[in-house]
């Protein structure tokens, strides 16, 4: 039994879903529009106010994609109202990041700098030459720019350098011992 499946999700005010024919659902609010298409037999309405997603039947495969299909729309809704946001650390001497214009520039140690160039529908703030803001509608897009950033130079586990996320916690090898 799917427990996030079964949760209504409360549409808020300003915010205008529309589910056309095949399940491409639509969602319209303050920040922008998103849209997606979702499996066409899952049975998605909407009541007073609230979307609500049910399974056609209790096959496995619809139980797994009965609460998949209730997160992504939530993801949806949530994203055209208040956004997400992903933050990145840079740890390293001589290690930075700096935006010109649409570009992203990182100086990560390697002879060269790396330059991102900022996807449509994703804003890159760098507030502090060591720190990176990642922001977007698309949790899925904000979250694969933020790896892509993360991913040329990960941390590694001696001294901790690279880029790693806000929250994340390297762990820490002890190094070579001598006699």
């Amino acid at each position: 039994m799917s427990r996030i499946g079964l949760k209504p999700i409360v549409i808020p005010s300003g915010v205008e879903v529309k589910i056309n024919e095949g399940n491409l659902v639509e969602v319209k609010g303050p920040k922008g529009s998103l849209k997606t298409q979702l499996d066409p037999k899952m049975d998605i309405k909407i009541e007073d106010n609230q979307l609500i997603v049910s399974r056609p039947n209790e096959t496995k495969k619809y139980k797994s994609l009965h609460g998949l299909t209730r997160t992504l729309i939530f993801n949806m809704i949530e994203g055209v109202t208040q956004g997400y946001e992903k933050k990145l650390e840079i740890v390293g001497t001589g290690y930075r990041a700096q935006k010109q214009g649409k570009k992203l520039v990182l100086n990560l140690g390697y002879s060269h700098p790396i330059e991102l160039e900022e996807p449509e529908g994703i804003q890159i703030e760098v507030p502090a030459a060591n720190q990176i803001i990642v922001k977007g509608i698309d949790k899925q897009l904000v979250g694969n720019v933020a790896a892509k950033i993360r991913d040329f130079r990960r941390p590694e586990p001696y001294k901790g350098k690279g880029v790693k996320y806000a929250d994340e916690v390297v762990r820490r090898k002890a190094g070579k011992t001598g006699k």
